[in-house]
Order: structure tokens, then C-alpha cells, then sequence
């Protein structure tokens, strides 16, 4: 009835303290906060704490050059604020058209003027360059301001494969780096980056895919990092190395082309169709010549009919990928351009966008095309 109270049998609060009892005893045979390991917390922890950050590389690595690791750092910074932006451009209208074309006479994307706004000013900022070349701007950026500037000329394409970021296909940033010629207390000129690759200092490039990673070289091995967002830092994860053997045997190219391509370049895709070749197009640079590294094989942008020096651009995009395929152990070669067979990093350029035609990846298939042209 309402208003009256029932009596809790003696049996039930037995019961009760027998059911907390238990739970307790369960709770005990839990591992603890200090026992992480058994939920795989620990080995997370250790990872971050004792992986090497990519700020501790620079510093490292730079051998007491400030001005380097200012630049690298600089680098780095631009990779994460890229990676920000890209991760939020469908939630922030950031996806299609801009409705302008690049110096290259490519469409330019949102997502390609913000990111080479943030490299831009990224470098500039860093106080230690005093020339910028990016595939979004027609003319150098030459840094005027003498307190502002440093020995270093960068060129980059701030967002190379933005044709696929509106399907979120990873793409990704490329960069080499000069130290000028010219005397420090004057203004750069476009002589000083107009040079072979063999002359770069530092290259590299960042992919933004299922996760962010920033892979670079000094001319003494290729050293991959990949950003953990919840600490905000770059981790060391390996020596990249392209495997010895050529690894898989897979080719990569825009087959739509091959009409107009030359007939070694021709012969060797029916030779891979033939011999159990995988077939493996991206349409972005760096997802491609990323798994190239990783995995083995061949990729290859040749010129053709109607681009005779080819698509890909010496200073931002054939130089830097050259310089890490050939850190990594691999071979990186312009095929047959201007008459000869030479390496991409002998290629002097005539202008800042200027193209030339790019076979990279391990020494067994970029051999193979070679021995196609003799």
C-alpha cells in the first residue's frame, strides 16, 4: 500500500554484500592505470615518449647549422597547418575550383592557394630564406627585407595531386632546398636556384593520406616521420631504404597516355603487362613514388607528343623525388631527353616551372627501361 514501508528480508542484504564482494574481487584481478600494458596503453606511451620527435632530428641532425634547423622547422610547421586544413575542407567549404589557373596553366583549388599561403608565409617567417619558388606563383618570391632574409632558396609545390583532394585521395607537399650563391648582402637572383639538382642540400615531401607523414633527406640517407596529431609532434619511424631485391614487381603510369609515348617506354609497360606486373596509379606524385620507396618497383612520367619535356616540374617535383629515390638506394633517370640518357639531378633548368620527364624507383625496372633505348 502507499505509504507503507517494506521490510528488505535479512537473506537479500546477504545477497547484496556477496554480489559487491565479488565485484570487488574482479576489480582487484584487473590490471591497474600503472599496469597498462595489458590493454596495449604501455606500449602507445613508450612509443611516444621514447620515439625521436622530428625537432629532435633537426637539431641533431643539422650539426650546429641554426639557420638549417630554423628552415626545417619552418618545413614542418607548414606540413601540419597543411595537413589541419586539408582534414577539415569538407566540413569548411574548402573543396573545388578557385577559378583561376597556376603559372603552370594548371586549375587552381582552394585547398592550392591555402596551402601555399601557409608555405609561403611559413618560410618567410622562418627568417633564413631569401628565395621562394612555388608551382602557384608565376614569378620567385624574392625576400627584399635584408633583416628578414637568410642563405637559403626553397622551390615547393605546395599541394601536389590537388586534382584528386575533392575525393579525398591522399596528396601531398615537395620541397628542395638551395643555399645561395650570390653575396648575402644582396637581394637573391633566379640564378641562384636555376642549378642541378646535384646541388640541392635537402629535400623532402609530406603526404596527407590516412595518416600524415613527412619523409626527408640531407643527402645522407631518407628518414620518415609520421605526425601524431594528439601531441602534435612528428615521430621518427624508420631509414627508408628501397627494398634490394626491387621488391614488388608493380608499375606505375598513366597508361591513358601511351599512344604518344616513345616505343621503349611502350615496349617496357607490355613487357610488365606480360611478365605479372601489378599495375598501381595514384595521379599523385607523392602517394606514388611513396609506395614506389616502400614497396619497390617503377615509376615512370616520360614525356610525349604533346608534352616533349613531359608534365612534371624540374625544381619542385623532379629534383627532390630524385635526390630521395637515390638516398634510398634507387635510380631516378630522365629516360631519353634532349638527345642523351641522363640522370634527373644533372638536368640544368632553363626557367623556374621548367618540365623534363621522370623513370624513378629501383635499380631492376628503371634498368630495364634504360637497356629499352640502347
Amino acid at each position: 500500500r502507499l505509504g507503507r514501508s517494506r521490510k528488505a528480508h535479512p537473506s537479500r542484504f546477504r545477497w547484496r554484500i556477496r554480489r559487491d564482494s565479488e565485484a570487488l574481487q574482479a576489480m582487484e584481478r584487473q590490471p591497474s592505470y600503472q599496469e597498462p600494458q595489458a590493454v596495449g596503453f604501455g606500449g602507445m606511451m613508450k612509443n611516444r615518449l621514447d620515439t625521436m620527435t622530428m625537432t629532435q632530428f633537426i637539431v641533431e641532425s643539422t650539426s650546429g647549422d641554426q639557420q638549417l634547423a630554423l628552415l626545417m622547422n619552418a618545413v614542418q610547421h607548414a606540413c601540419k597547418v597543411c595537413a589541419n586544413a586539408i582534414k577539415k575542407a569538407g566540413t569548411c567549404d574548402l573543396y573545388g575550383l578557385a577559378d583561376v589557373q597556376n603559372a603552370t596553366g594548371d586549375d587552381v583549388k582552394k585547398l592550392d592557394i591555402i596551402a601555399n599561403t601557409i608555405w609561403v608565409d611559413c618560410l618567410k617567417n622562418s627568417g633564413v630564406c631569401c628565395l621562394l619558388v612555388s608551382e602557384e606563383e608565376e614569378q620567385p618570391i624574392i625576400i627584399e627585407d635584408a633583416d628578414k632574409r637568410g642563405p637559403f632558396c626553397v622551390a615547393f609545390d605546395p599541394l601536389d595531386g590537388s586534382s584528386n583532394v575533392d575525393c579525398n585521395v591522399s596528396v601531398g607537399s615537395i620541397f628542395s632546398v638551395y643555399r645561395r650563391k650570390s653575396p648575402e648582402d644582396k637581394k637573391a637572383t633566379v640564378e641562384d636556384i636555376l642549378r642541378p639538382g646535384l646541388e640541392c642540400i635537402a629535400a623532402g615531401y609530406s603526404m596527407f593520406g590516412a595518416a600524415t607523414e613527412l619523409v626527408i633527406t640531407y643527402g645522407k640517407g631518407v628518414f620518415r616521420f609520421a605526425l601524431d596529431t594528439s601531441i602534435g609532434e612528428f615521430l621518427y619511424v624508420e631509414h627508408m631504404k628501397i627494398p634490394q631485391d626491387g621488391g614488388k614487381k608493380i608499375y606505375s603510369c598513366n597508361e591513358g597516355n601511351l599512344h604518344s609515348w616513345d616505343q621503349p617506354i611502350k615496349d617496357f609497360v607490355k613487357d610488365c603487362k606480360n611478365s605479372g606486373y601489378a599495375a598501381r596509379y595514384v595521379g599523385s606524385m607523392v602517394s606514388d613514388v611513396h609506395r614506389t620507396l616502400l614497396y619497390g618497383g617503377v615509376f615512370v612520367y616520360p614525356a610525349d607528343k604533346k608534352s616533349k619535356k613531359g608534365k612534371l616540374r624540374v625544381l619542385y617535383e623532379g629534383y627532390p623525388m630524385a635526390m630521395i629515390t637515390e638516398q634510398a638506394g634507387g635510380m631516378a633517370s630522365t629516360g631519353m631527353f634532349l638527345g642523351k640518357i641522363g640522370r634527373i639531378l644533372e638536368v640544368v633548368p632553363e626557367h623556374i616551372h621548367d618540365r623534363c620527364p621522370i623513370i624513378m624507383g629501383g635499380e631492376r625496372d628503371v634498368s630495364k627501361v634504360l637497356k629499352l633505348y640502347a
